[in-house]
């Protein structure tokens, strides 16, 4: 394990990278509320976790807000950001290339379970090169295979007015602004904009809208926040419409996706 800052696009980190023979290193960073990892990558795949707070992850055009009850595989050598939304452990789970878990360019949400959880914390107490090492991170490798995706994403434009319009509404998903409103914030029309989130996003803004805030809804149940005070906070009606909106996204409702934090 090491502690280091994030600082230039492409990572040569010597001493860290994992190796055909340690294919699983670990890197802490404890961080405070809106600090930021700078885009970068690496010859590696990352796990990018954190034991508590809650961190947000982009990668290309998408963006993934990641509680402590989830983590986000970034494969190899993908462009990658990492901002904390509060106060946050963050746990970077190094793979080699030869040992990912995944297959493929695309970045995976996981389900952390609790011996996931338990092995990453584990991994963080042992020397190197320790007979232990190597165990935990077998045990670590094959967790992560057997790892439940969940769809939890936000999809990002390259249009500067719309991606000034995004990441406004990500820093204020309860905001009650129409389309209009947002327009004379960022200099275009509404209807400009309304046919750009179509083009760019294959969504209109009312759907792009509730996908962030669903988005949010992840780290605030996960601490235990009461339904109707989270429906409250992302600027829903009730609990009953947000229980239905989340329903039909995930194909379940909020507790019952959550039931894991209860187990």
């Amino acid at each position: 394990m090491a502690t280091l800052p994030v600082t230039h696009t492409r990572l040569h980190l010597p001493g860290l990278a994992p190796t055909p023979k340690r294919p699983v290193r670990l890197v802490a960073r404890d961080l405070d509320a809106s600090e930021l990892l700078a885009a970068h990558s690496h010859a590696w795949g990352q796990v990018t976790y954190a034991l508590d707070g809650v961190v947000r992850v982009t990668v290309g055009n998408s963006s993934w807000i990641v509680p402590p009850l989830r983590a986000i595989w970034v494969p190899p050598k993908q462009v990658h950001e990492v901002a904390t939304l509060e106060k946050a452990r963050l746990r970077a789970v190094y793979v080699h290339a030869d040992s990912a878990p995944f297959h493929g360019s695309q970045c995976e949400v996981l389900e952390v379970s609790p011996l996931l959880r338990e092995l990453i914390v584990a991994l963080t107490q042992v020397h190197a090169g320790e007979p232990r090492e190597a165990m935990l991170s077998a045990l670590i490798l094959d967790e992560l295979s057997r790892s439940v995706t969940q769809p939890i994403r936000v999809a990002l434009p390259d249009d500067k007015r719309l991606k000034q319009l995004c990441e406004l509404l990500i820093a204020e998903p309860a905001s009650p602004l129409t389309l209009d409103d947002w327009a004379q914030r960022v200099g275009a029309s509404a209807r400009t904009l309304a046919r750009l989130f179509e083009r760019e996003l294959g969504m209109s803004f009312g759907q792009w809208r509730q996908q962030v805030r669903l988005a949010h809804a992840a780290p605030l149940i996960s601490r235990g926040m009461p339904l109707s005070r989270v429906a409250a906070e992302l600027g829903y009606a009730s609990q009953s419409a947000f229980s239905a909106m989340f329903k039909k996204t995930f194909g379940q409702s909020p507790s019952a996706f959550f039931s894991r934090r209860a187990g």
